[in-house]
């Protein structure tokens, strides 16, 4: 069957992650303060979390926050703490009317007691033995971390007896992780660059990946439609040769 922009999209059981890149640029572009970038950012995520939930995804994974993006000037980190705390205040109740799960994962610890509050409220409230999508933030995260925090947990387990090398394996991996998710299918990164910058590093071994140039404050419904159609008409043979 075509897959045109009226087809619906079932992409059940599917985890997409999405690098969102282009807020500042998009600013600039506008002549715009870059808090303004970052403001218009959230309503993308808004619509992009709706479109998402609506092809029925399995997870939408997003890298907020960087542990790299610390070096930024002090004004722009202060404003971004207040951002994710007004975000999640007026985003919470179209979470919970949509029955999508939100969670936070990465060194959110580091944006201190308000922003833990915010976040720790958001998680409890909007959780669903059965979701409709499972909404992750990646806040204060970086893949490289990630592993080496893991495999710190791992050797303290072996060292206690608690766990086996020879029974270490992929999903022993994905445990010790922060990322609530484990293969990651599909990821996104706006913004014109080609690279993966530190996210879900052990999540991407067999990744469709794919790079668009549309800043994130103007990435759309219906581009990120495009987007999932795309996926869907890739062959994914996971190294396997078809004969």
């Amino acid at each position: 069957m075509a897959i045109n922009n009226k087809t619906p999209i079932d992409l059940s059981g599917i985890n997409v992650g999405i690098i969102m890149d282009g807020n500042g640029r998009w600013a600039k572009k506008n002549h715009l303060n870059v808090s303004k970038g970052h403001e218009q950012g959230v309503e993308t995520v808004r619509k992009i979390v709706e479109r998402a939930a609506k092809a029925q995804l399995e997870s939408l994974s997003l890298y907020a926050f960087s542990t790299e993006n610390w070096s930024r000037p002090k004004n722009e980190i202060l404003g971004i703490k207040k951002l994710i705390i007004s975000a999640i205040n007026s985003q919470v109740p179209d979470l919970v009317e949509q029955k999508i799960s939100l969670n936070f994962f990465g060194d959110f610890l580091s944006f201190g007691p308000k922003v833990i509050q915010a976040i720790e409220k958001a998680q409890k409230d909007t959780q669903f033995n059965e979701p409709n999508l499972q909404l992750n933030i990646a806040l204060g995260y970086g893949g490289r971390a990630d592993i080496i925090q893991a495999t710190k947990l791992i050797a303290e387990d072996i060292m206690n007896g608690n766990l086996s090398t020879d029974k270490i394996s992929d999903s022993t991996i994905f445990d010790y992780l922060s990322a609530p998710i484990e293969e990651l299918d599909l990821l996104i990164r706006t913004g014109g660059d080609h690279r993966i910058s530190n996210f879900l590093l052990y999540h991407l071994a067999y990744t469709e990946i794919q790079f668009i140039e549309t800043l994130w404050p103007d990435f759309n419904e219906e581009e990120f439609k495009s987007c999932l159609q795309k996926f869907l008409k890739t062959e994914r043979r996971f190294g396997a040769r078809n004969i």
